[in-house]
């Protein structure tokens, strides 16, 4: 990646990381680097999340598409605001979207893993 990439990447992650937000940023990191190894090793369980939101990650990180209003509300039921939930889908999404980013880039090189 060039360097205007790299810093917009940062700030990229950075912003959903990092930022206040209803959810502590230990937890959206753990979140991300769970869908990040998901993204990495596809049918491999990584990293420790709180167990209700194990599932929920789980599908974000693999098949974004089928999630639905009933897995919303089961993290509402679980004690998790709008605002929560919503930033658990962007740390799921950050961590699967650049551990694919980041293999495709490597196949790109020639560094097939």
């Amino acid at each position: 990646m060039n360097q205007q990439h790299d810093a917009n990447t940062r700030r990229l992650v950075e912003a959903v990381l990092t930022n206040a937000g209803e959810t502590d940023p230990a937890l959206r990191h753990a979140v991300e680097v769970y869908a990040a190894e998901i993204g990495k090793h596809p049918g491999e369980q990584a990293g420790k999340l709180p167990a209700e939101l194990v599932t929920y990650v789980t599908k974000v990180a693999k098949h974004a598409y089928k999630t639905t209003g009933e897995d919303i509300e089961a993290l509402r039921q679980a004690g998790y605001s709008e605002d929560a939930i919503l930033e658990i889908t962007l740390s799921a999404a950050l961590g699967a979207g650049m551990a694919r980013l980041e293999r495709g880039l490597s196949l790109v090189k020639g560094d097939e893993k």
